[in-house]
């Protein structure tokens, strides 16, 4: 659940070669069209967990693969942390461990912003 009055906001994205491409008005909420969103969740058929993008800025954004790097359970947002529900391992909206038993920071994609879109690579993982 996200802070304050926002609710998770859950896109498919557009898969085109080795991007996920996501526009940028994804993280406008709706109801409050003056607030953004601090992370959207990008779940597609072709993927096998979601992508959490979380946004710091208007050109700072990360991508973090959703799956925990202790025992590979999925993981789920809370505020600006994942947490994984298996063993309570919690990572950063950076994707650093912040309590085990994780002992590896979570994958990571490169994010590029063109316009008014983010492109996600899906060939390069950081």
């Amino acid at each position: 659940v996200l802070s304050g009055c926002i609710s998770n906001k859950i896109v498919a994205g557009t898969i085109e070669e080795d991007y996920i491409i996501l526009p940028l008005v994804d993280f406008v909420e709706a109801k409050y069209p003056d607030k953004k969103r601090s992370y959207v969740i990008i779940q597609n058929d072709i993927l096998k967990y979601p992508i959490c993008v979380f946004r710091f800025s208007e050109t700072e954004y990360e991508a973090l693969w959703m799956q925990c790097s202790h025992q590979g359970s999925q993981l789920q947002v809370f505020g600006d942390k994942l947490q994984c529900p298996a063993h309570g391992s919690e990572f950063t909206n950076k994707g650093h461990v912040q309590n085990g038993p994780a002992d590896r920071a979570l994958r990571k994609f490169p994010v590029y912003i063109e316009f008014d879109f983010l492109k996600i690579s899906l060939k390069k993982p950081v």
